[in-house]
């Protein structure tokens, strides 16, 4: 086994401490455990730093971990398992990446997806397994009022607490399509697996929503494009596939702040020269928000329709506080 660099080592014991003390703490008291003890144990992070520095990301390292086979135990018990597995944990990680495809964000979507004209024609960037390509499949509850799926079975219900006079109605999606750089099949145990390892190891009713959903997606022949959404030649294709008598609508819930800056400018330069409405859940503060919440970047994200902000919502779509100013656009 070789050792990691000195700098390397070091980044990964600022990434997990950080993780540890700002990310952890209320969501997994397993996983703050984990990562403070990465940061504390020298030999440990020099196997994590081992990896690529864009592929051991703690969720995705601890993860890929539970994947394997990975005790949920004690940090002591996983690092005498990591030890024992790292070249197969090191390997593992340098050919995954952070997918957390959560069907939640599709009642965030609804709303916005309710107020486009159909027929529609639905692209997804950053797809996945194609779990937030199907939201008329899914059944919501919007603080007690309620929707049922348009297809589907079996249900799988969508909770979203809701301030504001939102605008509900299932859309007509006629058709689908996505991009992502590593497509995952719903059908497919291997990657059904790691899509449900990749949730919090006390998140257990978002793993049956996530279970649920794969059951869903793998009912439907969806098309998913391996590529770069930035790619403009290869976007425009996609587009182009677009049956010409449907809205085209694409939507980009989460995934932008895992595009380089550039990549996004290139993305958002392709859209907004398109004839297509461009649907997206994004942290505020990367639209200049001014609204308190969005000082902070663990707060909440911004719902936007061309640029234009409609809601204040749950980066996961668990709420939604639709805006008085939605008719102004974000900066």
């Amino acid at each position: 086994m070789t050792d990691a660099s000195r700098e390397d080592v070091a980044a990964v014991v600022e990434r997990y401490g950080r993780f540890a003390r700002d990310e952890a703490p209320g969501r997994s008291a397993l996983y703050a455990e984990w990562a403070t003890g990465v940061a504390a144990t020298p030999d440990i992070a020099n196997i994590v730093a081992r990896i690529a520095p864009t592929r051991r990301q703690p969720p995705l390292v601890f993860g890929v971990s539970r994947m394997l086979g990975a005790p949920e135990e004690t940090f002591a018990e996983w690092a005498e398992w990591l030890r024992s597995h790292s070249e197969e944990v090191v390997a593992e990680c340098g050919r995954r990446m952070l997918q957390t495809n959560e069907p939640l964000r599709c009642a965030a979507l609804l709303p916005a997806l309710a107020a486009v004209e159909g027929p529609i024609a639905l692209i997804e960037i950053g797809a996945s397994a194609g779990l937030c390509m199907i939201p008329d499949a899914y059944a919501y509850d919007y603080s007690g009022v309620r929707l049922e799926p348009a297809l589907g079975d079996p249900r799988v219900e969508l909770m979203c607490a809701v301030e504001g006079p939102v605008p509900l109605r299932m859309p007509e999606v006629v058709w689908r399509a996505g991009i992502d750089l590593a497509p995952l099949d719903a059908s497919d145990p291997g990657d059904r697996r790691f899509l449900t390892s990749l949730v919090w190891p006390e998140e257990d009713e978002r793993r049956r929503r996530i279970e649920g959903a794969l059951s869903l997606a793998a009912q439907h022949s969806l098309r998913i494009v391996a590529g770069d959404a930035t790619d403009a030649a290869l976007l425009r294709s996609v587009l182009d596939e677009a049956p010409r008598d449907a809205t085209v609508v694409v939507t980009t819930p989460g995934v932008l702040p895992h595009i380089a800056r550039a990549g996004r400018e290139r993305l958002a330069q392709t859209l907004r020269s398109a004839d297509v409405t461009w649907i997206s859940i994004e942290p505020g503060w990367m639209r200049n928000d001014p609204s308190p919440a969005a000082r902070d970047p663990r707060a909440g994200s911004l719902l936007l329709t061309n640029d234009r902000a409609m809601a204040w919502v749950d980066p996961l779509g668990a709420r939604m506080e639709w805006r008085a100013d939605s008719s102004a656009a974000a900066s």
